[in-house]
Formats: structure tokens, sequence, C-alpha cells
């Protein structure tokens, strides 16, 4: 998208404070958008902080707002930070604000559980959309009309954005700004916020800890597999161990995890890749040999595939050397 033309006007911006804020996402979105300047004394945006009350308790501090849901009649971008609770019922009059706002070409865009609020007013019904991995499968859940990815940072539909947890919220606010006003003045905000421009891969790459089962029989094999990943494991292994049939371990798996033991035990392996990657200063080929996905080869395209990066990305990102 080409970046608009500047103008003496800066373009209005509205951030819709909830009770139950994530403080995180409010001052992310306010701080980007407010350190962006065409120049000295000329910033690109006037930013509102805006909500249905003027004050209220959000538990470790007390948040009273300048204005009401009127801002958001006339705010060209709304951005929804996450709450606490994505559960929570929002008020009518902030669904209806929104909706006016969608109907009438305001771009709207979320911060983490600020998916839930977007969701709620209807405005992610038959578009795909992101939130914290955590809260994704609830998203979904709620609101089976959205279609739910949890492995990317942030989704731009032009008008409806929406972004994955925390720093996430960074990125979709950079990016936003990059398509406003050019890479130029997003980078000088990047800058000054010590953040890259542009993060590689998404969600994927931040380790998540393996599920355990409601099905209490199979943690002694999960522990076995997780003791043996250096070995070149078959279902027929897993199944001997588990005392089970193939079949019968095949829909235990899909009962408990949603995938089959093979899925499974991939994504264990590429875990402790992850593990290794971050703690150690293994090359390739040792590490392959500890978590027994074969060759060199298929450990990068696994571990692509299950992390969304590649290893060497992975360990720039987090390795012990990128930490120091």
């Amino acid at each position: 998208m080409t970046p608009r033309a500047p103008t003496n006007t800066p373009h209005r911006l509205a951030v819709l404070a909830l009770p139950g804020l994530i403080a995180f996402d409010l001052a992310s979105a306010c701080e980007v958008f407010g350190h962006a300047e065409l120049g000295p004394g000329q910033p690109c945006y006037r930013i509102a902080v805006c909500g249905e009350r003027k004050s209220f308790d959000n538990g470790s501090f007390t948040l009273t707002v300048r204005h009401g849901l009127s801002v958001l009649d006339e705010a060209q971008t709304i951005v929804v930070p996450g709450i606490a609770d994505p559960a929570a019922p929002i008020g009518r009059a902030v669904l209806q604000a929104l909706r006016a706002a969608s109907a009438r070409g305001a771009r709207i865009a979320s911060i983490c559980s600020g998916a839930f609020v977007l969701a709620q007013a209807g405005l992610l019904d038959g578009l795909s959309a992101t939130t914290h991995w955590v809260a994704a499968p609830l998203l979904a859940e709620l609101h089976p009309l959205v279609e739910v990815d949890a492995k990317v940072l942030y989704i731009d539909h032009g008008r409806i954005l929406t972004s994955a947890g925390a720093a996430a919220g960074l990125d979709l606010c950079l990016h936003m700004v990059r398509k406003d006003f050019g890479a130029a003045v997003a980078a000088r905000v990047a800058r000054l916020s010590v953040v890259p421009l542009h993060r590689e891969g998404g969600q994927a790459q931040f380790i998540q800890p393996l599920d355990l089962p409601a099905d209490r029989d199979l943690q002694p094999l999960l522990a076995w597999v997780e003791r043996n990943l250096h070995r070149p494991l078959s279902l027929d292994d897993l199944a001997r161990q588990a005392c089970s049939s193939q079949r019968t371990l095949n829909r235990r798996f899909q009962d408990q995890f949603g995938v089959s033991p093979a899925q499974w035990l991939i994504r264990a392996r590429v875990r402790r890749a992850q593990e290794l990657l971050e703690r150690t200063r293994l090359g390739v080929e040792q590490i392959v040999a500890k978590v027994g996905l074969g060759s060199a080869a298929n450990f990068r395209a696994q571990f692509q595939r299950v992390a969304g990066v590649s290893p060497s990305a992975y360990r720039r990102s987090f390795g012990a050397r990128s930490r120091a």
C-alpha cells in the first residue's frame, strides 16, 4: 500500500480503554503512534484515549480518560487494546460505536485479546484473525464465524486488523505507521522504541509447553517419549510402550491433542530443538542427533513448518549469544 501523502492535519486516532484493559497494550499504541512525526513539531497522529466511562478501577491502578465514546465518531483509526478477561461481555454502547465506525469506513485494529471485542461486535465474522496464542482456542470456540490463526504476529485486512499478544502489538502499530507515512517514519519510531521494524516468523516461534493430557494413562508414555527423543521412534514403538494397539493410540491422541502421535512427536522434537538452540551453542548436526529428526535437511524443514522460522533465525532471536 502506498503511504498517504503528508498533510498538515494529523491522522485522527482513538484508543479505546475498557475495564480490565491490559496496560501494556494501551501504552504500546500511545507510544508508537505518539512518536511518529513527519518532522520536528509535525505529529503524524492526533491521539485520543476514550472510554464508555471517564474513570474505572483496573485493579493495580485507576485509569481516567479525557474523552467519551463520541470520539469514535470522527476517528480515522481505532485501536482496541487487550482485556484481562477475554470472555467478559462488552457494553452495548461500545459495540454499537465500533459497528458504526466500521460502517463509515474507519480502520479498526485490535491488540492481543482486543480481538474478542471486535468479535463481539461482529467485525471479524468471515475473516481470519489472530490473538495471543493462549487465548486463540477460546476465540475460536466463542466465535465460530471467525477463522482464528494463532501462528501469525498480526493480520491486516485493510480496514480490520488484529495482532497477537504483547510485543506483537508493537509490530502491528509499526506496520500501520509504515502504511500511513512510509518506512522512514516507521523506522524512526522503531529506533526510538528500541525494537526491530519487522520481525521474522510468527507466534509459533515461541516455545509452547506440550499439552498435558486429561487422560492420565498417557502421561507415562509422554514422559518416556521425552526421554527418548534421540531415537527413531515409530508408531509401533509408541503403541508397545503404551501397551495399546496403534489404532487405539491414534484415537487417544486425536481425542487429547487433536493430532496424531506422529504429529505430536514432531512437535516434541522441535520443542527440544528450540531449547537446545536457546541454551547451547551446539551445531545443527549435534542438535539433529539429540532430537531424532534424521537429517539436517529434514530438521530444518520440520523446524520451519512447526516454528515458522528457520533454526538459524530462531537462534539469532533467542540464543544465549543474542540475549547477552
